[in-house]
């Protein structure tokens, strides 16, 4: 199946759903299927098994997140909030 330079990993839909609903689809999928850093090793070998599930190729850590990303950007906020509470106390 020939993919072109601009739609990339949606070339799959064809001439189907619109441009800004496959450059979405494009956003999410790309940024899900690269590798991501481990949370216990720091090594970018972070692999999504299923939705919201993460396994590292490298020190077989295996771990949940986002359905997409390992850690969402609530998750983010929420840790950077319970550091600076533990911080202050």
């Amino acid at each position: 199946m020939a993919r072109t330079k601009k739609v990339g990993i949606t070339g799959r839909f064809g001439a189907r759903y619109g441009r800004k609903a496959k450059r979405s689809v494009k956003i999410i999928e790309e940024n899900m299927k690269k590798n991501h850093v481990c949370p216990k090793c720091d090594r970018p070998y972070v692999k999504r098994q299923a939705a919201g599930i993460w396994k590292c190729r490298k020190c077989g850590a295996v771990f949940t997140g986002g359905a997409y990303v390992p850690q969402t950007p609530m998750a983010k906020s929420a840790a950077r909030n319970i550091r600076n509470v533990r911080v202050e106390e």
